[in-house]
Parts: structure tokens; C-alpha cells; sequence
């Protein structure tokens, strides 16, 4: 690595989220190798400046940053352990897993990677597709304050970072966020139903609530959608349901009882299975819609 504030980097996993953090980081004018299992979507970077792999194990050699962004820990799993990529990550290279993943899972990929002479740092991320195209994701960091240090420049391209404690914490953190995401989801949901159920306009009741203590950025941003009924997932309701199922599966480790958290997945997982996985997680109102027995006003 000839420029310290310019590493070169390997983004595995070009999605919903991984496409716009690519093109930040060729914004920031990152070298950048990418690869995705659906290759039309890494070969859609190549025009924008990026390299793009034909296997994950190609795109990490010689890099200096490798960036994961995939759908859960099996994934994370699948490509880097059962694959043998991590063989092919070279001793004295950072891992920045930057998926949404159990803590107990990122905290066994620490270690593995410490056997391997690897940094690692868990940093998920929140802001959706619209923070991560305009640069401003939140990116909650877990591991050494030292690497997280050095990738400051890196994180910083496509949000703010902030080291939130030792490997884990970030997945930590980010089940946190998502907690009370789902949560104030469900209230705004329910606010809507209760509010339009007595002959309230939905939109002028939002508007109404945004400059008292109910105001947020979910009561802004996703009561927008629910007024508007687009739900076209900028967070899909299935990996908000793994998000809870994770929170739930720390919170037993640590001996803690979650009982609205617990609410909150009943009810995302009973809207999965009735086929709205992909419908963004806003949607919860058309699931609670249908426990009222409501069509939409």
C-alpha cells in the first residue's frame, strides 16, 4: 500500500446497499475489485471505474481492505470460510464485515481471522439506500481501536463510523438501532390505524406529530411511505425479522428479557410467512391492517 489513506479495496456483495457504497468509495477514489454472486451487477461497476472479479477469492488477493456487505452470518460464512477466500486474504490485510450478522458470529470471525494474521472489524450500518448513496450511513463499529483507526478514511467515504467497543459491539449496536426501528415502526403503525380508524387523515395526523415528542425519523421517512403506500423495500421485512431473531438470540446470552422486542418479531414473522419478505418493513402497517381487518384509507 503506497498511500495510507488509500488502500485498495475488495467489496463483496454488490445489493440493494453494496452497489451505492461502491460507487462512494470510486467516489473517494478508492482502487476498488468487486464481486457479486450475480456477476451483471459487478460487471455494471466496471463503467464507473471498478475492477470486477470472476471469484471472491480473486478479488481479495493483493488487497489491502476487504469490505463484506451480504446477507447474514451463513453468508458471511459461506463466501469466506467454506470457500477458502480467507486463505487467500494476505497476513497484515483488514476485514471490514460491514453485513448485519449475529454478535456471537462476528466475535468467532474475529478470532478465526486473528489465526490468520487478519485484522477485523464488525461495522454494520443503518441509513438504508438512501444514506448509503449519498455517503451518510451510520456505521457502527466494533474491534480494535487501533484498526478501526487506520480505516477511518475508508468508513468515513461512505458515512460516519464510530467505534462503538470491542469486536461484536458493532452487531450489537446495530441490533440495538434495528430494535427500535421495528419498535417505533410498530407504534407509528398502530398511530395510524387508531388515528384513521376514527376519521383522522393519516398524512395530516403526521404532520401534525412531527413537531412534538412523538417526531423521528421513522414517523418522517417511513410514514411518508405508509401515507403514501409505497413499500417498495429500501429494508426488507425479512431481514428485519433477522435482525430481531439476532437481538433475541444476544439477549438470552446475556440472561436479558426483551418482551416487546419478542412482540415486534411475532408479529414481523407471522407478516414474512403470509409472503410480504420482500415488501419493505414499513409495510408492517398493511400486516396490522389485516389483524384489524382494515382496508387501506
Amino acid at each position: 500500500m503506497t498511500d495510507i489513506d488509500k488502500p485498495s479495496i475488495a467489496f463483496l456483495g454488490i445489493g440493494l446497499m453494496g452497489l451505492p457504497m461502491c460507487r462512494c468509495l470510486l467516489k473517494g477514489g478508492f482502487e476498488l475489485t468487486v464481486w457479486n454472486r450475480s456477476v451483471k451487477k459487478a460487471e455494471g461497476l466496471q463503467d464507473e471505474g471498478a475492477k470486477a472479479a470472476v471469484s471472491p477469492a480473486e478479488a481479495v488477493e493483493e488487497m489491502d481492505v476487504i469490505i463484506t456487505m451480504l446477507s447474514d452470518g451463513s453468508a458471511v460464512e459461506e463466501v469466506l470460510f467454506e470457500g477458502g477466500v480467507v486463505e487467500a486474504i494476505r497476513e497484515g490485510t483488514t476485514h471490514i464485515d460491514m453485513s448485519s450478522i449475529g454478535a456471537d458470529e462476528a466475535m468467532d470471525h474475529a478470532k478465526r481471522h486473528v489465526q490468520g494474521g487478519v485484522h477485523y472489524l464488525d461495522a454494520p450500518v443503518s441509513g438504508g439506500t438512501k444514506g448509503a448513496a449519498a455517503g451518510e450511513l451510520a456505521i457502527m463499529v466494533g474491534g480494535d481501536p487501533e484498526t478501526f483507526s487506520k480505516m477511518i478514511p475508508v468508513l468515513n467515504a461512505m458515512g460516519h463510523a464510530t467505534h462503538v467497543g470491542p469486536n461484536g459491539c458493532g452487531q450489537l449496536a446495530k441490533l440495538a438501532n434495528q430494535v427500535i426501528v421495528a419498535i417505533t415502526i410498530g407504534a407509528v403503525s398502530e398511530a395510524f390505524i387508531l388515528a384513521g380508524g376514527g376519521g383522522a387523515d393519516r398524512a395530516q395526523v403526521r404532520e401534525a406529530l412531527q413537531g412534538g415528542f412523538a417526531s423521528s425519523r421513522i414517523l418522517n421517512e417511513h410514514g411518508q411511505r405508509m401515507v403514501e403506500r409505497n413499500f417498495e423495500p429500501g429494508g426488507p421485512s425479512k431481514f428485519q425479522l433477522k435482525d430481531l431473531r439476532n437481538a433475541l438470540t444476544a439477549a438470552e446470552r446475556l440472561g436479558l428479557d426483551l418482551p416487546i422486542t419478542q412482540l415486534l418479531h411475532n408479529l414481523f414473522e407471522a407478516m414474512v410467512k403470509s409472503g410480504k419478505g420482500e415488501m419493505d418493513h414499513s409495510g408492517l402497517l398493511t400486516h396490522l391492517e389485516q389483524i384489524n381487518d382494515l382496508q387501506a384509507r
